[in-house]
């Protein structure tokens, strides 16, 4: 079968990406406005893109209907800060509280039952619940339309990371503590260590990897 996107509907496209790209990690994004209203909300598009300088990346959509831009993206564009709360399967009923389409200012740290706890180097506060957090300030935006189904790429600098004592092993972030989930197609999630195996890299001729 070969489906050309151009030629579907926004919701069909939408449909055929995430349940291609999967599963995907969950950027569960702290932000504040000017008036010092913060926000949280989870975003499935979502990566790192490199380690020095630790970058990295979220794509909030425009909202159904109008196109408007989401109260996240707002946020950082006025105040050029946010904070990627990386989520555990503790916190994921809370992540998906904060996924609920409440009116413009509501404090969805308090609907959702959880912790806000001051950032270090930056304005918007962090999840108190998430056991890694990263502090970042704004890069660049990259607009893809202003029309339902588009989207923003939002890069930033992180400038600080937050990691729970017991995770943080010889350098290394401890996966099976962490428990991380994953973003399927629909209503659907993973667990991303119930199931895993090793596949180890060949190195080069020369012994470099």
């Amino acid at each position: 079968m070969k489906v050309q996107p151009n030629t579907l509907a926004w919701k069909d496209a939408y449909k055929l990406l995430i349940g291609s790209i999967l599963p995907r990690p969950i950027a569960f994004v702290s932000s504040i406005d000017k008036s010092g209203k913060t926000n949280l909300a989870p975003f499935s598009f979502f990566t790192g893109i490199c380690a020095d300088p630790m970058m990295v990346c979220f794509s909030p959509m425009r909202k159904a209907g109008a196109g408007d831009k989401k109260d996240t993206l707002l946020n950082i564009e006025e105040s050029k800060e946010f904070v990627i709360n990386i989520v555990g399967e503790k916190i994921a009923k809370q992540m998906n509280e904060c996924a609920t389409p409440f009116p413009k200012g509501t404090d969805k740290f308090l609907e959702a039952g959880l912790t806000k706890v001051e950032s270090e180097l930056i304005r918007p506060p962090r999840v108190k619940e998430s056991d890694v957090q990263l502090e970042c300030v704004l890069d660049q935006i990259v607009e893809f339309g202003d029309h339902e189904g588009s989207g923003s790429l939002v890069i930033g600098k992180v400038v600080m990371v937050h990691v729970r004592d017991e995770l943080y092993k010889d350098g290394k972030i401890d996966t099976e503590m962490l428990q991380p989930i994953g973003r399927l197609a629909g209503q659907e999630y993973t667990r991303s260590i119930t199931d895993t195996f090793t596949l180890r890299r060949k190195t080069s001729p020369d012994g470099k990897s």
